[in-house]
């Protein structure tokens, strides 16, 4: 099966502003075509001199979940190791950080406990800031194709598709998620609706957790999220009788200023009623980039290769034995976060950038911020698909590479499943694959010698299963691509000597997590504020998420089809609530003016009770949407929070279509 978006995934490859050949941009400030031995010349000098001006550190690399596992763990291994960079992260930063985070947190390892089987094992599914109807249909697919007849309940402030076809929504208010289920834990604990075996056997800090719930009583709980008494005791109940209760998040949680412990809130209900290592339940983070499970585990940003961490010297002992370099050349301190290092290239202390495959200059919070940057830069490198983003055209250089369908390589998608990708045309004009640039990156800079037994993505996957042995991801059993494309991908572990005993395997079905005592741990803290909230002079919250089923992202590739732009709305929109449309004379097709503290963008006007009133949505494909967007972060994870902030609203005079 696949989506819109799967059925042009090689048309868009197609398109006419492909990157085909290098380009640098000459004095006169114009992008002119060089060849790549001039092109890679120069990107080794320009860092190279860089370096030895402003030190090791002035130099950062920012790259992507859409591309193979082995290339993102050439990049980083090149950049960090023979390069000598400290600073590099992933746009996964922007999607995938808080699920990451609350894993490892909660249980000892970045580790997605769940199988998409479990889609249609589950006799309750609950569904929060996410809407499988439109981001991933082919998962929704399968909770349609579930026979226990589930409750589905979906909890978004937003009556969106997912919603519409749920036995229960619950309109939260934006932003109250914590309130809402520390009210279900207090609800749950008070009715004696816990698994207390469970709790005994495999978590700590319970205890201390039901202390923490007390204060959440339901008359306060309904006031803050806007949600009535006895629907959140009918919500608890619905768990408590569930056999199989699974708990399934996105954007919504992950995008948020307090995601990490939002995540963990549900983490704690899987803990405390039981519902975590058998079919049909788990805390479940679906991805949203193809590769984000591959980022996160081998690309050398948020941790060292294979989940190991830079600040233990064990494990840089033990990465640098397996790829047979000096242990110094692996840094000892991890690397900014991504808004990190944004803030050190507006200090100056930052002085040249490597984007792969990534558009910030569309897709980053507060995006006239991000925008201004190139002028503080001395050095702007973009290695794409395409030579039109909105980033390449601020680059000074931009190398071409190919895309999916044009290369080779492995993705690791949320259910830890290791995919391979097969080359099945090729790229145009000059462009190469990115592990073809990494090659020709580290023989120009002069640490070819160390990537020696790099010479292919399969020869890497071998190098990434020595350094996965004895780690949560051992993937040592899995001996080659034949082996993961006969078995239709396999989920990891699996360490060497071990059978394959299923095509579907879920984790902690021992109770045993990853932390040293074998438990799993019950994280929280009090709601904070909302960092924007409104106001008298912006007294509307915007919200923003997916538009549709055909679109993704920055649209740098969906964009380029012609079938998918017929199937999504071309002009940016916003939907606006009946009341609040009511009362400022708007009608849907009317141009309005949204702005915030950061911006003012004209959109078109689409009245619906979709939202409710003080609440307008925006979805976050169109460019002009992450103009708005307030730049405030988690404090754990570090993930922007795209999803709420203030906003106003005016209808422009004489504007009606």
């Amino acid at each position: 099966m696949a989506c819109p978006k799967g059925w042009e995934a090689l048309e868009v490859l197609k398109a006419d502003d492909r990157a085909t050949h290098p380009l640098m941009r000459d004095d006169f400030g114009t992008l002119q075509r060089v060849s790549w031995n001039t092109a890679i010349e120069h990107f080794c000098s320009r860092i190279q001199q860089i370096q030895e001006r402003y030190g090791k550190e002035s130099v950062a690399f920012l790259s992507t979940g859409q591309i193979p596992t082995e290339e993102m763990a050439f990049l980083g291994s090149l950049a960090k190791f023979g390069m000598g960079m400290v600073h590099g992260d992933g746009n996964t930063r922007q999607c995938m950080a808080t699920a990451a985070t609350a894993y490892k947190q909660s249980f000892g390892f970045d580790a997605p406990p769940f199988t998409y089987q479990d889609f249609e094992e589950s006799d309750v599914l609950v569904f929060v800031g996410a809407n499988p109807c439109i981001a991933h249909p082919i998962m929704w697919e399968r909770v349609m194709r579930n026979r226990h007849s589930p409750e589905i309940i979906v909890i978004d402030p937003r009556v969106t598709e997912t919603a519409m076809q749920a036995s229960l929504h619950l309109p939260i208010a934006p932003k109250s998620d914590l309130t809402l289920f520390y009210g279900l834990a207090r609800v749950l604990i008070e009715n004696n609706w816990v698994d207390q075996k469970y709790l005994d056997s495999h978590t700590t800090g319970y205890e201390e957790f039901a202390r923490h719930v007390q204060p959440y009583k339901l008359e306060m709980v309904a006031e803050r999220t806007g949600i009535s008494p006895d629907t959140i005791l009918h919500l608890a109940r619905l768990i408590h009788e569930g056999k199989r209760v699974s708990f399934w998040w996105t954007m919504g949680v992950n995008q948020s200023y307090e995601g990490t412990r939002v995540a963990q809130s549900l983490i704690n209900l899987a803990f405390l009623t039981g519902n975590i290592g058998r079919p049909g339940t788990g805390a479940n983070s679906i991805t949203g980039q193809c590769n984000a499970m591959g980022s996160r585990l081998f690309s050398n940003t948020t941790n060292l290769l294979g989940g190991h961490d830079f600040l233990n010297v064990n494990h840089r002992e033990k990465v640098a034995d397996i790829l047979g370099i000096d242990v110094h050349r692996i840094p000892d301190q991890n690397s900014l976060a991504y808004h990190e290092i944004l803030q050190a290239a507006e200090e100056g202390r930052i002085k040249c950038l490597w984007f792969i495959a990534t558009n910030p200059a569309h897709s980053w919070i507060n995006q006239d911020r991000m925008r201004k940057l190139s002028e503080k830069l001395e050095f702007l490198v973009v290695q794409d698909m395409y030579c039109s983003t909105e980033t390449a055209q601020m680059a000074d250089l931009i190398l071409p590479a190919a895309g999916w369908g044009e290369k080779e390589g492995t993705f690791i998608n949320s259910e830890r499943r290791i995919n391979v990708i097969k080359k099945v045309c090729a790229a145009p004009g000059e462009a190469l694959s990115d592990f073809s640039i990494f090659r020709l990156i580290a023989e120009h800079w002069g640490c070819g010698e160390m990537f020696q037994e790099w010479t292919s993505p399969e020869n890497v996957f071998q190098i990434l299963k020595r350094v996965s042995a004895g780690q949560p991801c051992d993937i040592t059993g899995i001996a080659d691509y034949p082996m993961l494309d006969r078995e239709g991908g396999i989920q990891w572990p699996l360490p060497a000597g071990t059978v394959l005993p299923s095509s579907q395997r879920r984790l902690f079905e021992d109770g045993r997590y990853f932390h040293a005592d074998g438990k799993g741990r019950f994280l929280f803290e009090a709601p904070a504020p909302i960092p924007e909230p409104a106001c008298e002079e912006y007294p509307l919250v915007l919200l923003t998420g997916r538009g549709s089923a055909s679109q993704w992202h920055t649209q740098t590739r969906t964009g380029k089809s012609a079938v998918l732009r017929k199937l999504y709305p071309q002009s940016i929109f916003a939907e606006v609530s009946p009341d609040d449309a009511t009362r400022l004379g708007i009608r849907t097709g009317d141009t309005i003016e949204v702005y915030s503290r950061r911006a003012s963008i004209q959109v078109r006007a689409v009245v619906t009770a979709s939202v409710k009133s003080g609440q307008i949505f925006i979805p976050m494909h169109y460019a002009e949407t992450n103009r708005l967007t307030h730049d405030s972060f988690d404090p754990y994870s570090k993930q922007p929070s795209y999803k709420a902030c203030a906003v106003g609203m005016r209808k422009i005079a004489g504007a009606h279509s």
